[in-house]
């Protein structure tokens, strides 16, 4: 049951946090509206909350967002309690998390290849093909 609550509050701190980013209402420069939350790891005992940014545009530095967040931290937990009904509201500690990135690597990686492959493949495909018409 406290798996649920720590984990259903963190999805609300990641709606709330990525709301005030995306409404322009943390007004430090190296916090960007195209910083992403990723996921939000609240601490069992509510006293923590680990909260990790990624950034959606290519060539952003996801350490300097993070860092702009953490200097306003105490502005948004002012922020996530007057939006929230609870009685203490976890510190925040932010953290890049460069997997979204690297998962945009890896797609475009592999679209590369499947791409040098699809050259290879319709000399391979067009001798399948007669070799398929002559067991019809």
């Amino acid at each position: 049951m406290a798996e649920y609550r720590t984990e259903r509050l963190g999805h609300l701190i990641q709606e709330k946090i990525s709301a005030l980013v995306l409404e322009g209402k943390i007004r430090d420069p190296r916090v960007s509206p195209f910083l992403s939350i990723t996921r939000v790891d609240v601490s069992k005992d509510l006293s923590f909350a680990d909260v990790y940014v990624s950034n959606i545009r290519a060539g952003a530095d996801i350490a300097r967002g993070a860092e702009g967040l953490q200097s306003a931290a105490g502005f948004i937990q002012s922020r996530l309690g007057e939006a929230m009904r609870i009685r203490k509201i976890p510190r925040l500690r932010f953290h890049p998390d460069p997997g979204v990135r690297e998962g945009f690597d890896l797609v475009k990686k592999i679209e590369r290849l499947a791409g040098q492959e699809g050259e290879a493949v319709p000399e391979e495909g067009a001798s399948a093909e007669s070799g398929g018409d002559s067991l019809a």
